[in-house]
This record gives structure tokens, C-alpha cells and sequence, in this order.
């Protein structure tokens, strides 16, 4: 999972205005929806790359199969289940498994790719103190590792919500947070709009007209169709934010799919 699976951006952007909104329009239904479009614009015109999207997971036991050398708890029957090996006893067990940078086992989840922050971690429907676990990147992938001396569920029962006895979550961000010259940009972009939406004469957007004459005076204006067809949108920061994140103009940042890979069972996108 990704956050640029999902068709659009993950909530409006943070903003930096350009104008004073009050001197436009009174109405926040205004401004508020003339910021959803400018996201949806330079969420679109940047290649889809910017956003947090927050992403409910509720995972699946974790083999342990090629993390040791004593396979999979499968090859054992019922777990958990002493064996000796190589003059220790081990109890094999399902959901923790040997690191390659640990001597011990580890109680970690591996997380879907690209995990930003976590937000929140429920375990029978109890919120886990943030203190108890760490996120690290590996190799591997990010991991969701245990640091308190508890364990994670073996079993997590996906037919109850995550508020229920049975089950466990973890709550994360995925995606890149947009920086301050897309804060900038998105600004810019939400004032124009406003203008737009108000009737207001100093709106800077690309009208539909390109060539208007009054008076012996011709006046050119540029065509919105060949603008946007460009990827642009003729304004200073917008198109700036645009030209520096996405100068090859690409409609969706690239993605490598692992077909091997883990599955996930992913809530609430």
C-alpha cells in the first residue's frame, strides 16, 4: 500500500495564504472549498506525491520462515512448543522472530512500505503506550518493534472492530508531508479560486477568453486549456512548487510492486 494508491490526496494541505481571505469573501464554505480544489490541482500537477494519508492496519501473524534456521513454527505442530536445537531449548512460537542485527527475538510487525509516523496502536481495544514500541526501518522494511517486554497478539480477529477483546490495529500516516514551497503554491492557488468563486475582478486565474478588444486596444490572454495541458497553471509559486517536484511532468509517482511479497489488511481508507 502506498499513499498514491488512492485516486486523491488525503485531505486538504496545509497552507500559506497569499491573501487576505476576510478581503474577499466572508464565507469559510468559500475559502474551504476553493482549498479542497487547489489540493486536489497541485496534488494532481505534482505527480501525486504530496499528503498523509492515515490508514488503519490490522495485521496478520508473521511467519518466521528464513529468519532462523529453526524455519517455520508450521514445521512444529502446535505453538507454542519447545524444541532443542543445536544444545538450547527454544520455544517456538508464532510472531516473534530473530533479527539480523539482534541475538534475541524480536516482537515486530513489518508494516506495508513508506510509513510515515504511527499514530496510535490498540490491542484488545486499549491504546498502547507510545513508549511501549518504536518504528524502525530495515532492509526489510519499516517494523513495528516492541520495546516494552510484551508481545503482539498471535491472533487478531478482523470480523470485530478494533475497539473489541480479540483484536489489534495500528493507526499510521503514509506519504510525504508537502513542503513550504507547496504550502506556498496551495495558498497562492486557494486565494485565486476564492477570487474566482466570489466574482472578484483581480482574480489572476487564466480566463476563458484570449484575445479581447475595446477601444483600438487589444488585449491577449492566455489559454487555460494549453496552460493546464502544459502542467502549469500560470502562477508564480504554483508553478515554481510544480517545475521543482515534478519537472517531468509525470501523473503518478513511480511504484515497485513486490508480487512475493506480504499481503495486508488494511481499514478506513
Amino acid at each position: 500500500m502506498d499513499a498514491s494508491d488512492n485516486i486523491s490526496s488525503c485531505g486538504v494541505w496545509d497552507y500559506v495564504p497569499s491573501c487576505d481571505l476576510s478581503d474577499i469573501t466572508g464565507s469559510a464554505a468559500v475559502s474551504g472549498a476553493a482549498l479542497e480544489a487547489a489540493t486536489e490541482v497541485l496534488y494532481a500537477l505534482s505527480g501525486m506525491r504530496f499528503g498523509l494519508c492515515t490508514v488503519t492496519i490490522r495485521p496478520c501473524r508473521r511467519d518466521c520462515s528464513g529468519a532462523s534456521s529453526l524455519g517455520g513454527w508450521w514445521e512444529y505442530g502446535s505453538w507454542p512448543r519447545p524444541t532443542f536445537f543445536n544444545g538450547t531449548w527454544y520455544n517456538i512460537v508464532c510472531g516473534g522472530c530473530e533479527g539480523d542485527c539482534s541475538c534475541t527475538v524480536l516482537e515486530e510487525v513489518k508494516l506495508p512500505r513508506d510509513v510515515y509516523d504511527i499514530v496510535e496502536v490498540k490491542v484488545d481495544g486499549v491504546v498502547v503506550s507510545g513508549t511501549g514500541y518504536d518504528l524502525q526501518y530495515t532492509s526489510a522494511g519499516p517494523m513495528l518493534v516492541r520495546i516494552d517486554g510484551g508481545t503482539w497478539p498471535v491472533c487478531n480477529d478482523v470480523t470485530k472492530s478494533d475497539d473489541s477483546v480479540g483484536t489489534w490495529s495500528i493507526t499510521a500516516r503514509y506519504g510525504e508531508p508537502v513542503p513550504k514551497l507547496g504550502q506556498l503554491a496551495v495558498g497562492e492557488l486557494m486565494c485565486e479560486f476564492t477570487r474566482a468563486l466570489a466574482g472578484d475582478e483581480n482574480c489572476q486565474l487564466p480566463p476563458n477568453t484570449q484575445t479581447v478588444t475595446r477601444q483600438g486596444i487589444t488585449i491577449e490572454m492566455l489559454d487555460p486549456n494549453t496552460v493546464f495541458e502544459n502542467g502549469l497553471t500560470g502562477l508564480r509559486f504554483s508553478d515554481r512548487f510544480i517545475n521543482t517536484y515534478n519537472p517531468g511532468q509525470l501523473r503518478d509517482r513511480p511504484q515497485v510492486y513486490d508480487v512475493d511479497g506480504p499481503s495486508f489488511r488494511l481499514t478506513g481508507r
